[in-house]
């Protein structure tokens, strides 16, 4: 158990309004932070107010990349208390990364103490405001500062919280999704079940393409083939074809596990639905289309939930979805996620866990 110091912010900053924050644009009172070293292992657990990190101009995440982060929120329930969601996933989905990224690993417990502790001091900076929360954002990074390419021997642990709103500006609306053909996100052997920064750094060029298309996010697809889909940049994707969902096959570790795609194929399969994690082409996607029976495709993350996905692109290829409108499964998801997340629905999967 983690003898947790903690020095208070001597200023308060002024909170934001409910109804315009957006998506990561403000940041609580306080963090917490734990140092690494090599043959000490993790130390110094501590809350301290939020503020900026000074590190050695050499420190090697700025120049090789070594680091790994999370995302998860907590809600406030009705009877007002906060409320976790599945976080033991993330927590073991962090050591995986560090193990990928030859960072060392936190114990669990460890993890799981510091974000509550964070969370439950910065308590009343969870929103309460309809579709809002609190993002949980940790992090490690490598701060040796040395130059030359192999592992760190100091780390900082990291988590910072930032109440938030919509991911996108759509909200709940569905988004336009474009295609990708020319660049690729990750590929089989890589680190795209990991979640490291390179993996979004690596996304950006494409992003900004559909971007200046008038799109919101990148569907990639695999980087061998380049015929298979992957991901959304942001989301794990799923898609009605006919009676059956779909959505892309884990098994090669160039797609991330999504606590919430984990969630949703529970939910899904729980009703009674046929969920299949395959290969799924973009030419079964077109012919499922043009034969009228791609019935709905969506999105699924931390950060938007469930993003349905009212077109797609490819090339010239415009594939409207749905008449573009969220499906009937999307919305049934969101309702029932949201209901279980917010403390306003019987949790029969016992995914909620309180801060307190």
């Amino acid at each position: 158990m983690l003898n947790i110091r903690i020095e208070p912010t001597k200023q308060k900053k002024q909170k934001p309004e409910q109804s315009k924050l957006g998506f990561g644009q403000y940041f609580t009172d306080h963090m917490f932070v734990m140092n690494y070293a090599e043959g000490k292992g993790w130390y110094d657990p501590r809350i301290i107010p939020y503020q900026p990190v000074s590190l050695d101009p050499s420190a090697m995440v700025f120049h090789y990349a070594q680091e790994m982060f999370e995302g998860l929120k907590a809600y406030k329930a009705p009877n007002g208390e906060a409320l976790l969601f599945r976080p033991q996933k993330n927590i073991e989905r962090m050591n995986n990364t560090c193990r990928r990224m030859c960072i060392p690993e936190i114990d669990p417990d460890d993890a799981l103490q510091a974000i509550k502790a964070v969370v439950d001091y910065d308590s009343d900076w969870i929103p309460d405001a309809p579709g809002t929360s609190l993002y949980i954002r940790p992090f490690i990074i490598a701060t040796d500062p040395r130059l030359g390419v192999h592992a760190s021997k100091t780390y900082l642990f990291m988590i910072i919280l930032s109440p938030v709103g919509s991911y996108y500006a759509e909200g709940l609306n569905p988004v336009k999704i474009c295609i990708e053909r020319e660049y690729v996100r990750a590929v089989k052997g890589g680190t795209g079940a990991a979640k490291v920064g390179g993996n979004y750094a690596a996304s950006l060029l494409g992003q900004k393409k559909a971007e200046d298309k008038g799109y919101s996010q990148v569907l990639w697809l695999d980087g061998v083939h380049r015929r298979y889909i992957d991901e959304v940049g942001a989301m794990n994707v799923f898609f009605v074809i006919d009676n059956e969902i779909v959505t892309p096959a884990l098994d090669e570790g160039n797609i991330l596990p999504g606590v919430t795609r984990a969630s949703c194929i529970e939910l899904l399969k729980s009703w009674g639905y046929k969920v299949s994690e395959r290969k799924i082409a973009v030419e079964e996607l077109i012919e499922a289309n043009n034969s009228g029976k791609l019935n709905e495709a969506f999105g699924t993350g931390t950060a938007a939930v469930i993003s349905p996905i009212g077109e797609l692109i490819d090339g010239d290829n415009v594939m409207e979805l749905c008449g573009g409108k969220i499906g009937p499964i999307s919305q049934k998801l969101y309702d029932t996620l949201t209901s279980i997340q917010w403390g306003k629905a019987e949790d029969p999967f016992g995914w909620s866990v309180k801060v307190r």
